[in-house]
């Protein structure tokens, strides 16, 4: 409550006393104790002050101006008291909100509904195979054994061509021959060890080059222990001449006599010079132009394996 300045206006002059009851504050504690002389028990003043009983009214607004401040303090203290509260209540709510749904949840799993990560979690992962896959066919296998090896057998299963060529070395060649009376393509002790192991067959092809000429004879078995067996005797296969190579290895001359094998194949080579002279160890060329058909002939055998694995493994055989 404001009163202005130098306190109430009540005229002046004539008629103070009888408005001295007409004060305009409202409150006891302005006053101290009733003083003898008044009849209203209010102690005797001059009414237009000047006197040390006059209220204070600049202490009176200060008081006035003090409780409007500590009202609204308290009114901003409990706005924020009544935020924090509902922030709280807020915060509580959310927390019970997610409790539900976690029971929720929990009902859901226990009566065999699952939740969607429950479902991920039971999905099944990629599977593999528990049992290697078997490794493709080995082509020795079907060289092997009659019982694999099932490809035609001509003699252009062996001598392909009419050339075989062994780097720069280029062979002609002549006369080729098959037969299933295998000891009539050999000589001496190897028409026997044919005949013993089984021989099926022999192909006979001869290639020259620079005087040189070689018979090489291949003999069919049944198995691969056969055809070792053969291959450790000894070993003339019987030359083979005409087409251009005559007569020789026949007469007395000295020749190279050679044998090996591959799968159920032996091999035999009867080399030696076309005009009838021996060979002794110098003659490079000699010992080069057998090896070099034997080589040539075991890779005809070696690609028949291979066609034979490859097919097999196209048709999951």
């Amino acid at each position: 409550m404001s009163f202005g300045q130098g306190g109430p206006q009540w005229g002046s002059g004539e008629g103070q006393n009888q408005n001295h009851n007409q004060a305009p504050w409202h409150g006891r504690d302005a006053y101290g104790p009733g003083q003898a002389g008044d009849p209203y028990g209010r102690p005797g003043e001059t009414p237009f002050g000047g006197s040390s009983d006059t209220p204070d009214w600049a202490a009176l607004a200060d008081a006035s101006a003090d409780r409007a401040r500590k009202k609204r303090l308290l009114m901003i203290g409990g706005g924020g008291l009544a935020t924090v509260a509902v922030a709280a209540v807020v915060a509580t709510a959310i927390v019970l909100s997610n409790d539900s749904d976690d029971a929720e949840g929990s009902r859901a799993g226990a009566s065999g509904s699952p939740s969607t990560s429950a479902a991920q979690d039971t999905q099944p992962g990629p599977s593999f195979a528990s049992v290697a896959p078997a490794p493709p066919p080995n082509p020795s296998d079907f060289i092997s054994d009659e019982k694999k090896d099932k490809a035609p057998l001509n003699l252009d299963t062996f001598f392909p061509g009419t050339t075989m060529t062994m780097a720069d070395r280029k062979y002609a060649k002549g006369a080729t021959h098959s037969t299933g009376a295998c000891a009539s393509a050999a000589q001496g002790a190897l028409a026997g060890a044919l005949t013993a192991n089984g021989c099926d067959q022999v192909f006979r092809a001869t290639y020259s080059k620079d005087g040189v000429a070689v018979t090489v004879g291949v003999a069919v078995f049944g198995t691969q222990a056969e055809a070792q067996r053969a291959a450790g005797t000894k070993r003339n296969i019987a030359p083979l001449a005409g087409a251009g190579v005559p007569s020789f290895c026949k007469g007395g001359p000295v020749c190279l006599f050679r044998s090996s094998y591959a799968g159920r194949y032996a091999f035999y080579t009867s080399t030696g010079f076309t005009n009838g002279t021996s060979v002794t160890e110098k003659d490079t060329k000699v010992y080069q132009a057998a090896k070099d058909i034997t080589d040539l002939t075991f890779q005809q055998v070696r690609a028949r394996g291979q066609a034979q694995a490859s097919a097999a493994a196209a048709t999951g055989g």
